[in-house]
């Protein structure tokens, strides 16, 4: 096989495979935060007009799932994400990078931001707390949040 067969041959077999890696395929990608890490920050959630658009996974984006997208934890990543400003708590997957924000750490589904209380605001206060890290060796990390580290005061 040779020349343009070639590449029709693989054209179809990309195109069979929906055009992007498998979804079960969850190692972390050189880069991304495999530490467990508690995250604090923004996090916004993403327009309703976004349905049906292809993911950084291959699925397509459901505005009633648990989706979220992070910029640093890896895809497959199960995290708790609490809105510091009234207490709210969700649970999400990480299934797509972004957020397009550098402001921000984490785009939320438009059912976890109403979960999480903030879809009149836009945007909440948040702390991200990873359960399930996959690891770059194909495991995964459980119950991987480590508690934010002890603030010690000097006095001078």
């Amino acid at each position: 096989m040779s020349g343009p067969r070639k590449w029709l041959a693989a054209l179809v077999g990309f195109a069979c495979m929906g055009g992007y890696a498998l979804a079960d395929e969850l190692r972390a990608r050189p880069g991304d935060d495999t530490t467990g890490r508690i995250q604090l920050g923004e996090a916004s959630f993403y327009h309703p007009r976004f349905h049906g658009q292809r993911m950084a996974n291959g699925e397509r984006f459901d505005a009633g799932s648990d989706s979220a997208a992070s910029r640093t934890l890896p895809l497959g990543t199960v995290a708790r994400v609490t809105n510091l400003d009234n207490g709210e708590t969700a649970r999400v997957r990480i299934e797509d990078r972004g957020p397009r924000s550098r402001r921000r750490i984490l785009d939320v589904s438009p059912r976890t931001a109403r979960q999480l209380g903030m879809r009149q605001s836009g945007t909440a206060r948040v702390r991200v707390t990873p359960l399930a890290v996959p690891q770059r060796d194909g495991t995964i990390r459980r119950h991987a949040a480590r508690p934010a580290p002890a603030r010690t005061r000097t006095r001078r």
